[in-house]
């Protein structure tokens, strides 16, 4: 059977389907890119220790992933050998027109398979990257070589936002502009736009009063999210707001450091740990302001789904986060300094935003339709020059 007379076969490809945005991102990819035109595989490796398990987001919307066990976040010469020849003989066998690579990882490895497999056509997403703030120099630079080496082998590479294309291409040279397409992420947005304001019901779960100012932080408890700085900014907003609670809802490897730290600010009984939560719509529902406060980010879906369901966002202006808040117009941005942080803050919740323009701009550039066109769009187009090439 011809190309045209038979669906396109895609192979999405994530090192873990962890608590995020690109575990996310990936699910919708795999359950909208389906029959007549396309057959969809997802392939993953397993979480880590202490990370939220997003498995069950692809089961309900009926996709079983394909596990490689080895495939994980870890670093292992002996192991990461074994996952390449898994995966290489996954995409024999399968034989996929496209092979997608998501995030480092699975970026790096997945790529050099499908290369060596000669899949017709190699494309990676960058959701973000880990150039900054996660490693030591020489460590940082080892994947940057990385990187170059495994964009020669992509035929695009895609980014979420402007920003983040132009630092990949001016500042760490991975590949030129030409190679590197723009799609922002595609989210079902729906149910949250359709959610009411401040339904009381997750501070109703947690005893917190309905009148009381709450500021939350919704995302992994690691490092390169500084909640640290979050809980900074929280003392000085007490002093303003004496009233004001936060949530910290997420889980992660350094929550243990996190909550001494609330024990050694004095804010235990104004903040609450939640863990992860299934739902985080009536999360957003009842936060009076949704932080950021990331020493570096991509696209983070918190912040589109927090403005999808009409909660004000103030960000650290890191990462993709002033493109994707309209460098300012959509949620305020500031420097990584808890007296801007809480003062920022504090301004948001005395003078709340009218958030239905932001509502509706996530839903016009961030709606999982839109995405769908543009990568059926971008397949097809390159599938046709492989073909005429050849």
């Amino acid at each position: 059977m011809s190309q045209a007379q038979r669906p396109i076969r895609i192979m999405n490809l994530i090192a873990r389907l962890n608590v995020g945005g690109p575990a996310v991102a990936v699910t919708h990819l795999t359950e909208q890119l389906t029959a007549p035109d396309y057959e969809s595989l997802l392939v993953c490796g397993t979480i880590e220790p202490g990370e939220g398990d997003m498995t069950y987001y692809a089961l309900e919307r009926g996709i079983t992933p394909i596990v490689v066990p080895e495939l994980g976040r870890s670093l292992s010469m002996t192991r990461d050998i074994r996952t390449l020849w898994k995966i290489y003989k996954l995409i024999k066998e399968i034989k996929p027109d496209v092979v997608h690579t998501h995030a480092a990882k699975a970026g790096f490895v997945g790529r050099l398979a499908a290369w060596l497999a000669g899949v017709p056509v190699i494309v990676h997403t960058f959701h973000g990257h880990v150039f900054r703030g996660y490693f030591s120099p020489a460590k940082t630079q080892f994947f940057i070589t990385l990187e170059r080496l495994a964009a020669r082998m992509s035929d695009t590479v895609i980014t979420l936002s402007d920003g983040l294309r132009r630092e990949l291409a001016e500042e760490y040279h991975i590949t030129r502009k030409g190679r590197i397409t723009v799609l922002p992420l595609g989210l079902d947005l729906t149910y949250l736009t359709k959610m009411p304001r401040k339904t009381g019901d997750f501070r109703k779960l947690y005893g917190i009063p309905a009148d009381a100012p709450l500021v939350g932080i919704v995302g992994r408890i690691t490092p390169i999210k500084n909640h640290a700085l979050f809980l900074e900014a929280a003392v000085k907003i007490r002093e303003k707001l004496p009233n004001a609670h936060f949530v910290i809802v997420g889980d992660g490897e350094s929550r243990v450091i996190i909550e001494a730290l609330v024990d050694q600010l004095g804010l235990r009984e104004a903040t609450i740990f939640t863990g992860w939560q299934k739902d985080v719509g009536h999360v957003y529902s009842d936060l009076d302001v949704m932080v950021i406060s990331s020493v570096n980010e991509g696209t983070p879906v918190t912040v589109i789904e927090a403005l999808a369901a009409g909660c004000p966002v103030v960000a650290t202006a890191v990462g993709g986060l002033p493109d994707l808040l309209d460098h300012g117009k959509l949620g305020k941005l500031v420097d990584q300094n808890a007296s801007s942080l809480a003062a920022a803050i504090v301004d948001t919740l005395n003078n709340p935003p009218d958030g239905r323009e932001a509502q509706s701009l996530m839903v016009d550039r961030y709606g999982i339709e839109r995405l769908v066109k543009d990568l059926d769009g971008l397949y097809r187009g390159i599938l046709a020059k492989k073909n005429r090439n050849r």
